[in-house]
């Protein structure tokens, strides 16, 4: 049972995996973290600049372009502070769904209030919640019927933050799975994220373990960079003992709050050769 659990909890928590060097050096001159604030207008524009000044009835706004515009408050649909990267006068907003990866978590926290409700590879429905700006808990079941009764899986995942710095941030947390009829298992990890907003690799280890009393270690390590406005570029890879385990690369598309995931998988260690697909799609609150 433990290989079965393992293999089910490394789909789930499998780090990325890319070139530490190309993910995280510094921004050059034509790339930057910045931090503006995004305008949106009743009519849907959005803007990204600075205040240049406010009156009782217009803002006086300056676009990361340099033009200046002013918008009547009875106009603006909201007003907030953004942190992202400036590459050649385009302002990239970051990506929704920093705490994950295609399913591995990062070591970044989910900020309290918020919650993210997701599906994996259109069958494996989660839900996450901000309990503190630290701490975390989610879980979810698979959308298949059929399950004899007390054998339908649930999953839980708590996550708890224990470092938080301006680069770097570590959490430890558990994928813990069961059904009603007693089998159990999962993975207990630690993970760690260096980098920005704009790109960062991601390392952890796990121990999988199950009710039978198996024990299996699991290295997870990957990477993402974000390349274009609402475009990233992820990899997230793991493997356990004897060698064998999973190379995944993708992309994710994102906007303001919805993300989706496509790459393709690559069992290590498997008599044959084989791909898979990785589709995930995720909505935050």
């Amino acid at each position: 049972m433990t290989r079965q659990i393992l293999l089910m909890t490394a789909l789930a928590l499998a780090v990325p995996s890319a070139t530490a060097h190309a993910l995280t050096s510094p921004a050059g001159p034509a790339e930057q973290q910045v931090t503006l604030y995004e305008v949106v207008l009743r009519d849907g524009s959005r803007l990204y600049g600075t205040i240049e000044r406010e009156e009782a009835d217009d803002i006086v706004f300056r676009t990361q372009a340099g033009a200046i515009v002013t918008a009547r408050r009875s106009d603006i649909d909201s007003m907030k502070k953004v942190t992202g990267s400036l590459a050649n006068g385009e302002f990239r907003p970051p990506d929704p769904n920093t705490t994950r990866l295609f399913f591995a978590p990062t070591g970044r926290s989910l900020p309290r209030g918020q919650t993210y409700l997701g599906v994996y590879e259109f069958l494996m429905p989660f839900v996450q919640v901000g309990v503190t700006d630290r701490f975390s808990i989610g879980g979810g079941t698979p959308l298949v019927f059929g399950f004899d009764e007390g054998e339908r899986p649930f999953w839980v995942t708590p996550k708890v933050q224990i470092l938080a710095t301006s680069s770097t941030d570590v959490a430890v947390g558990v994928l813990h799975v069961f059904n009603a009829g007693g089998d159990g298992g999962g993975v207990a990890y630690a993970v760690g994220t260096s980098g920005s907003a704009r790109g960062s690799v991601t390392i952890g280890g796990g121990l999988a373990y199950g009710n039978d009393g198996g024990r299996a270690g699991v290295v997870m390590v990957g990477g993402e960079r974000q390349v274009r406005r609402n475009l990233k570029v992820m990899t997230e890879n793991y493997v356990w003992k004897g060698g064998d385990g999973v190379l995944s690369a993708g992309v994710r598309f994102f906007g303001e709050r919805l993300s989706a995931d496509l790459a393709v998988g690559f069992p290590v260690g498997a008599n044959e050769f084989f791909a898979f697909p990785i589709v995930n799609f995720v909505y935050q609150f």
